[in-house]
């Protein structure tokens, strides 16, 4: 991983990052595996998900609903929006009661 990019650990969350963290964390209790090395393949983790999202996802997605709540802390925003309705390029519309959204930037530290 590039020492001068951080990335997000956003993904660490989904069903493939938990099961990964399990995984890992189940190697470690049996000292099949040194945390220091976990930590790294998390950190590859948090980079691979990040650069394939980027370059392989692109499917629009369209949505409407009603903002509840918005806050914008440490460079991420997070917004909560109810009765939400998604349209995904050549699907049928999907709702939701209740989203989160949370949106990071991109760039490295110091772009503009």
């Amino acid at each position: 991983m590039s020492a001068d990019k951080q990335y997000y650990e956003l993904y660490r969350r989904s069903s493939v990052g938990t099961t990964l963290t399990d995984t890992l964390d189940q190697l470690i209790s049996e000292q099949r595996l040194e945390p220091q090395l976990a930590m790294k393949i998390i950190a590859n983790f948090d980079k691979a998900i990040a650069d394939v999202i980027a370059d392989k996802v692109k499917t629009r997605l369209t949505f409407k609903g009603h903002l509840d709540t918005y806050r914008f802390c440490d460079d991420v925003w997070t917004f909560i929006i109810k009765d939400i309705n998604f349209k995904l390029d050549n699907t049928n519309p999907l709702q939701a009661d209740k989203v989160r959204i949370v949106s990071c930037s991109s760039k490295k530290p110091g772009e503009a």
